[in-house]
């Protein structure tokens, strides 16, 4: 297996924490701002955590130094991970609120870290909902891919990201993790964006849903080529990019495309480390804060 890391890996990593650090280190209550809830996922892995929704949070931090950053997760397994191997606590959502209020927080902007509107996102709304209320106002910054613009922008992420592997013999492939809400579909508009902005060598598959690595597979063949480059179109490489699709078990997806004689590269980076990634969310902030 060969990763393709990011060659400033563990300077990132400092910066990230010291980073993350500062946002969050004003004791609760006491800063008198309104705050912004940035809502995850999560992730179980320490490293790429503070790489990637580490740097969207500094990102936020950055952009709207007239709000106090916070920090939920929506994945009670991730959360119950963390505080029983490191003894860290980090908010479900409903934990989070329930804080805020004990806080006398009266604005607040929720901005969701999700790649798209489906199952999770909307569960982290229903869970807010009955906290509104209590607040003066709630505003809510939308997913990753929720315009138009949004794509472009993810594209030319993608790209800026990639530039390296750019070349005719060579298929970048991007690993998503697929849903069962009709969200799944925004993985087709996106692979089909690709095409039509002249990425014709960029492929998108899914874990859970469609398309599947089947059809990836197939496409890569109708290509002709023997070169693959794998990363994760995830926030985070988590479990999903460290096991199935770097993983050195048979049914990963290195393995498997290795085993159909393809030439197979691994980047373990999630898209919270991308620069053009993070500004979108600081975009979506913006919009929500103007609403």
């Amino acid at each position: 297996m060969k990763n393709v890391l990011n060659s400033m890996f563990v300077a990132v990593l400092i910066t990230g924490i010291a980073g993350l650090s500062s946002c969050t280190s004003t004791p609760a209550g006491k800063s008198g701002k309104p705050v912004l809830l940035a809502v995850s996922f999560g992730t179980s892995f320490n490293e790429s955590r503070a790489l990637t929704i580490g740097a969207i949070e500094n990102a936020l931090a950055t952009a709207y130094p007239d709000y106090e950053v916070r920090r939920a997760f929506t994945s009670q397994i991730v959360i119950d991970v963390i505080k029983e191997r490191d003894g860290e606590q980090i908010d479900n959502v409903k934990e989070a609120l329930q804080r805020l209020v004990k806080d006398g927080v009266k604005d607040l902007v929720v901005q969701s870290t999700h790649l798209m509107d489906g199952i999770e996102y909307h569960e982290m709304l229903d869970t807010i909902k009955p906290f509104e209320s209590k607040f003066n106002s709630v505003r809510y910054g939308k997913p990753l891919l929720s315009s138009d613009k949004d794509y472009d922008d993810l594209i030319k992420a993608l790209a800026a990201e990639t530039a390296q592997y750019a070349a005719s013999d060579t298929v970048v492939v991007y690993m998503g993790h697929g849903t069962e809400a009709a969200s799944n579909q925004d993985y087709t508009i996106l692979a089909k964006k690709l095409v039509e902005q002249g990425y014709k060598n960029y492929l998108i598959g899914t874990v859970e849903a469609e398309p599947t690595l089947d059809d990836v597979i197939a496409e890569v063949e109708a290509l002709g080529v023997k070169k693959t480059v794998l990363l994760p179109l995830m926030i985070v490489a988590g479990d999903h990019a460290n096991n199935d699709m770097a993983g050195d078990e048979d049914d990963s997806w290195k393995s498997i495309l290795e085993s159909k004689g393809f030439t197979v590269t691994t980047v373990l980076k999630g898209l919270g480390q991308y620069p053009g990634v993070q500004q979108i969310f600081v975009r979506h902030v913006s919009e929500a804060i103007a609403k």
